[in-house]
């Protein structure tokens, strides 16, 4: 059996575009998540049993802060373009490491929040399809 190493890292330093715009300082959180299920069907005895992986769906969760005050905000870049079909590009590595391109349906997030606190939002966006690796270069 061969040991295969591990080297994970802490998201510290990544980037996050939408289209052409550079959003990680206003980002503190990207998780890129599929969902399945198992799909099961029971006939009338008991060697007539099926099983099998639903297809993924893909979603990508974003947390960031909310941002009203300045032009093209991710939280107003939100709101803009909720329902719009945009590329994004997650590098959790920011420095040569890999990246995973997706394309994302737009929702618009949350606006306020509570009292003396930062206000920061999630949103979760749909993605069409499945990410997509692009190996460090």
């Amino acid at each position: 059996m061969t040991a295969i190493a591990v080297q994970p890292y802490v998201l510290k330093d990544a980037t996050f575009t939408v289209g052409t715009d550079s959003y990680e300082a206003h980002v503190s959180g990207v998780v890129i998540s599929p969902t399945s299920s198992v799909v099961t069907w029971v006939g009338l005895t008991p060697s007539s049993a099926f099983s099998d992986g639903s297809t993924p769906t893909w979603s990508a969760v974003i947390n960031y802060a909310q941002d009203w005050t300045t032009a093209n905000s991710f939280a107003q870049y939100l709101l803009a373009h909720q329902g719009e079909t945009k590329s994004v590009v997650f590098e959790p590595i920011a420095a040569g490491g890999p990246s995973f391109e997706v394309d994302v349906i737009i929702a618009a997030g949350p606006i306020g929040g509570e009292t003396n606190t930062v206000q920061v939002g999630t949103v979760t966006l749909g993605v069409v399809g499945e990410p997509v690796l692009v190996p460090a270069a």
